[in-house]
């Protein structure tokens, strides 16, 4: 459930910053100046949050994908083929670019793995076709390292098809470096009477394959590969739901450069997701131990109950950040929620850790180990359940809490071997 224990070299960087602290607490009392040092010291600015997603967009192949086609063409359902979320996260994903563009950002738009732009209103007789071709060649003006591919998606019974060879025509020329598969999609609507489920692929039948060639015909010369496919959903009732997702898959292969092509190929099989989870959790774990520590220093304070309330706000703070990380924003009393939820089961471990701080000297020094094992614990959960967001998943509360009690089990060893100090008793609170 939860991930491979990091690298020695974290490791080294936990037991670096855990000696220093750990110097501190071995005071019989922290001077609550000296506390107010140890939290500015391990707190995070907006710079670090910006280290961070460029180290992460530095390792990620990125492509630009332009959707050109008519309304219910097909192209959110492209969307939902490559990245395998739902239908209702692919419509609330989109948002305005320009007036005749949609984007949606996958996983999240601070670290993008494909961004699909989505031309609106083509085929809409009262939209400006000029202005839409405008559009979209100063969109595709500015430098960019980043890989594209237009896709250009067709139903296989539509030959109305005027207005978009004229904007496709207008791209390849201003763009001819950048690839276009075209894309035949909806091949049930010319499936014969007879026949209710998808054939084996690809398609035999006479009627599938005279439309599929026309509409290639009917765009010789703009496209490079040209695949057919059928994309539903499942009350459509049609098996497999992503009828030609492998000739789709390979068609792309052919076009994008090799890193972004076997980007996409995980994508679709579902590898990039634990590939980007890793990436995604490293950088979260470098706020998570700065916040575990920070919380060991505060609950090293030798007052019971007097600092709970400034480590609860220590640890809202924390999941607000790893929020943004993964690309959702939070408002303190949102982020104070999910603690609450994700936490639900500590809340007698927590009266027991303040509780212990009546025991002289061990008592605050087990109550500081155990905070920042319960901070750290809280904060992989949250990283669980933001991933879950990001992946387009709906957050399983029994996987986000039995991940949290993993860690924390795995957290209180951790930082009890990095104390390097054995004459402090562990308690099993």
């Amino acid at each position: 459930m939860t991930d491979s224990p990091p690298p020695t070299s974290d490791r080294n960087r936990w037991s670096q910053a855990w000696q220093q602290v750990w110097g501190k607490l071995r005071s019989p009392q922290l001077p609550l100046l000296e506390l107010q040092k140890l939290t500015n010291w391990f707190s995070v600015s907006d710079e670090q949050m910006a280290e961070i997603l460029t180290g992460v967009r530095a390792q990620l192949p990125t492509t630009e994908a332009l959707l050109l086609g008519k309304p219910q063409a097909g192209k959110s359902s492209i969307v939902r083929g490559v990245t395998g979320v739902s239908a209702e996260i692919v419509g609330q994903g989109f948002r305005p670019h320009t007036q005749h563009t949609q984007r949606y950002d996958y996983p999240a738009s601070e670290v993008p793995l494909i961004v699909f732009t989505d031309t609106v209103g083509l085929g809409d007789i009262q939209q400006d076709t000029e202005a839409i071709i405008t559009e979209l060649l100063a969109d595709l003006e500015p430098a960019s390292q980043r890989a594209r591919i237009f896709i250009l998606t067709v139903k296989v019974n539509d030959f109305a098809t005027a207005a978009l060879h004229q904007i496709l025509s207008r791209l390849r020329q201003a763009q001819p470096r950048v690839p276009c598969l075209l894309a035949v999609t909806c091949l049930h609507e010319v499936y014969p009477a007879a026949v209710e489920n998808h054939p084996p692929y690809p398609p035999e039948l006479p009627e599938v394959q005279r439309a599929f060639e026309a509409v290639q015909a009917d765009f010789a010369g703009l496209f490079d590969r040209a695949v057919a496919i059928d994309f539903t959903l499942e009350e459509d009732g049609f098996t497999p739901v992503f009828y030609g997702i492998e000739a789709f898959q390979t068609a792309i292969a052919e076009l994008l450069p090799a890193a972004e092509a076997a980007a996409i190929r995980e994508l679709i099989a579902g590898g990039v997701a634990t590939q980007l989870g890793s990436l995604y959790r490293e950088a979260a774990r470098r706020y998570i131990l700065a916040f575990a520590l920070a919380a060991a220093a505060l609950a090293a304070v030798p007052l019971p109950f007097a600092t709970m309330p400034v480590l609860t706000s220590l640890q809202v703070s924390m999941v607000v950040l790893l929020g943004q990380l993964y690309g959702q924003t939070l408002a303190p009393s949102q982020a104070g929620g999910l603690v609450s939820a994700i936490a639900g089961g500590f809340v007698a471990q927590t009266i027991g850790r303040e509780l212990i701080k009546f025991v002289p000297v061990f008592g605050s020094a087990i109550a500081a180990s155990w905070a920042a094992a319960y901070t750290w614990a809280l904060g992989e959960a949250a990283c669980v359940y933001f991933g879950d967001l990001m992946g387009g998943k709906t957050p399983e509360s029994q996987r986000i809490q039995s991940a949290m009690r993993e860690s924390f089990q795995a957290a209180k060893e951790r930082f009890r071997d990095l104390r390097g100090d054995r004459s402090v008793p562990d308690a099993e609170l």
